[in-house]
């Protein structure tokens, strides 16, 4: 699986661009604010129907325009397969796949696996809960479509219960409706969830003692707000009902998916609040191998990676570390410099350096 090119139509700062890449390692250099993470939000764009920069679509239109595109061609198991994505500045956003409307995002999420690695990603261990249950959720969205839709159901469920919460005059036969669709959903994210951290725990836990040199075992557990069990779904309403008058009073949902959290340790070490900067960055970078690892060992596929501005947040010995590993895989990267020692462990691909939204040279 690799991305055999992309074409950009008024996007970001992209007026046109059509460009070829190698199925092996694709470099953009080029000084800041000149388009080279706009480039990885189009491919990125193209297998999750997303950004990973903003939650409004329209943003990504370049300025003074009415829509933007982005089409790209990926080789699967030797067969091109395109997708073209359309956003027009109200909002709309159209999916073709080989030309064919696409009515579902699962649909799309079902063909291609792409993992961004961003230097915020090496803040995972140290942040706030969100960016841990965001890591695992990504994941679970691609190698599971069914999960996507038990978190956007989710979702809207617990918008209109806390929405309903500020309400002066709560009734509890209208919470019970919004009750059941949160322990419906919920307790499939939740377990989920669950399977997920415990196979990313064994597959972190082996590639952070190689990194480490064997100094450190690195330990991932779920620290769910709601109790695991066979019945999630009638356990986690049980748990919604006796919570409910303290959610009353708080006018929010105390509990749910939205609540977990992930405890990462190195020993006895809890990462989160006593890890050096050293050790949480070794720590997220496991978290993000194990990723690529799982969806290997899941999908039989080698995912697409996009690496943007990673290797100048690390030190020569994790780059190495990282560029060994991800053998065989399509790698995009985005620098601003390129040092004499990683140009020599890099793979045989293509360099290219971008100014102003056009790439002037390709090497």
């Amino acid at each position: 699986m690799y991305i055999q090119d992309i074409q950009l139509k008024d996007f970001r700062n992209y007026k046109e661009l059509q460009v070829s890449f190698s199925k092996n390692i694709n470099i953009f250099l080029g000084n800041n604010a000149q388009g080279k993470t706009n480039l990885l939000e189009g491919i990125y764009l193209t297998a999750m129907a997303k950004s990973f920069k903003t939650m409004r679509d329209r943003e990504m239109i370049r300025f003074g325009e009415s829509f933007c595109k982005v089409k790209t061609d990926c080789i699967i198991g030797g067969e091109t397969h395109t997708t073209e994505i359309l956003i027009t500045k109200e909002g709309k956003k159209g999916i073709k796949i080989n030309g064919v409307k696409v009515q579902k995002i699962t649909e799309l999420l079902e063909r291609i696996y792409i993992i961004i690695f961003s230097p915020e990603d090496l803040k995972i261990v140290k942040d706030e809960p969100e960016k841990r249950r965001r890591f695992v959720d990504q994941e679970l969205c691609l190698i599971k479509p069914g999960y996507f839709h038990a978190l956007n159901n989710y979702k809207r469920a617990l918008k209109q219960r806390n929405t309903y919460l500020k309400e002066d005059l709560i009734e509890n036969s209208v919470l019970d409706i919004w009750d059941m669709e949160l322990a419906k959903y919920g307790s499939r994210v939740v377990s989920e969830r669950n399977a997920f951290i415990g196979k990313i725990d064994k597959i972190s836990g082996e590639i952070h003692h190689k990194i480490s040199g064997g100094r450190e075992n690195l330990s991932v557990k779920y620290e769910p707000s709601t109790t695991v069990s066979h019945n999630m779904e009638e356990s986690f309403y049980h748990l919604l009902k006796e919570k409910r008058n303290d959610d009353i009073r708080s006018r929010t949902t105390g509990m749910g998916p939205h609540k977990d959290d992930i405890k990462i340790s190195a020993g006895e070490i809890d990462l989160r609040k006593f890890g050096s900067q050293g050790q949480q960055r070794t720590a997220a970078l496991s978290l993000k191998l194990s990723e690529i690892k799982l969806i290997e060992e899941e999908m039989g596929e080698k995912p697409i990676l996009l690496l943007d501005d990673v290797l100048s947040e690390l030190d020569h010995e994790r780059q190495s570390f990282l560029i060994h590993s991800l053998g065989g895989n399509q790698l995009f990267i985005t620098t601003a410099d390129l040092s004499g020692k990683v140009a020599r462990e890099l793979p045989e691909g293509k360099i290219f350096k971008i100014s102003e939204g056009q790439i002037e040279i390709e090497i």
